[in-house]
């Protein structure tokens, strides 16, 4: 079994003050990259900001004989983005990784939900992963080399009471890895996405003492390892959390052929049951794909007619 090492690498970690982050700069730092600890320093809703969380990081890595500098910008300011690309560039002369997993919470029901909370948690987690990727992409281009970690949540993918807002966003990351991971082929930059289960400040109170042991950070840590390392797939959604590992997938069904008459309503509601028929459904490997098979459908149905 050979060991994922990160020498001669450079990474940056959003979100790196504490928690998650702070496992995943440890372990990079702790196999040999140099890190860049990004952290606003911010409470829990994302008020407030200081550098000292991530620099306490920071001080951990070298303590440990690692290589690290902080960085407390937030990632919803574009500008200050670039200033810690930048950062990392003049300090390192390249960014070979990306985790992005600064956020916040703003839980509530969507009926009692303020649309400032719906647009900030968005304003984290969706523009502030597209803001770092857009910073360090010119970068990875130049090099001919990147691997992008994005941060989703089962809160995305599948739901969860009173993260509307949470759970947009973080699906979005996922909409958003799937075309980068398209872009950088040619430039052999890979764009995967982490659903992390684990015991943050995030999650705490909302699950009993024993859950909570269980699901330590540092029991996410070997996905993102596997995801930013030079052997990583590309496209791809890891699921972790206690020590276990899945997959999740955006599938595509084979569907059915209605037809465009003036029944295709009536037609579609009769034959719901074969189009939710998960049987031979495929991952695609576009968003072209779907066009392909109903045109495929629809061109089938004609040469049967004619």
């Amino acid at each position: 079994m050979q060991a994922l090492t990160f020498e001669g690498q450079v990474a940056i970690v959003t979100g790196a003050g504490g928690g998650l982050g702070r496992e995943h700069a440890l372990a990079l730092a702790q196999r040999g990259a140099k890190v860049l600890v990004n952290d606003l320093g911010g409470s829990l809703d994302g008020l407030g900001g200081s550098v000292s969380a991530a620099q306490a990081v920071v001080n951990e890595i070298k303590a440990l004989g690692g290589e690290a500098i902080a960085n407390g910008a937030s990632v919803t300011d574009f500008a200050g983005v670039q200033a810690m690309v930048q950062q990392a560039m003049d300090a390192w002369g390249r960014i070979d990784i990306l985790v992005n997993n600064a956020g916040i919470l703003r839980d509530k029901s969507f009926a009692k939900m303020e649309m400032d909370d719906f647009r900030l948690v968005v304003e984290v987690h969706l523009m502030g992963a597209a803001n770092c990727c857009k910073a360090v992409w010119p970068h990875m281009q130049a090099q001919n080399y990147g691997r992008i970690v994005m941060t989703t949540s089962s809160s995305g993918l599948y739901g969860n009471f009173g993260q509307s807002n949470y759970g947009a966003a973080k699906m979005a990351q996922v909409g958003l890895m799937q075309t980068l991971s398209i872009e950088g082929a040619k430039h052999n930059i890979h764009v995967n996405a982490l659903a992390p289960t684990a015991a943050t400040r995030m999650t705490e109170g909302l699950m009993p003492e024993a859950v909570l042991a269980a699901l330590k950070p540092a029991a996410v840590v070997p996905a993102m390892l596997v995801l930013a390392h030079a052997s990583a797939p590309t496209r791809t959604i890891l699921c972790a959390g206690a020590g276990g590992f899945e997959a999740a997938h955006i599938t595509l069904t084979q569907g059915v052929y209605v037809g465009t008459g003036a029944d295709a309503a009536e037609q579609l509601a009769e034959q719901l049951g074969a189009v939710l028929d998960r049987s031979n459904e495929k991952v695609p490997q576009s968003g072209s794909a779907q066009g392909q098979l109903e045109v495929g459908k629809a061109m089938a149905a004609r040469s049967v007619t004619v």
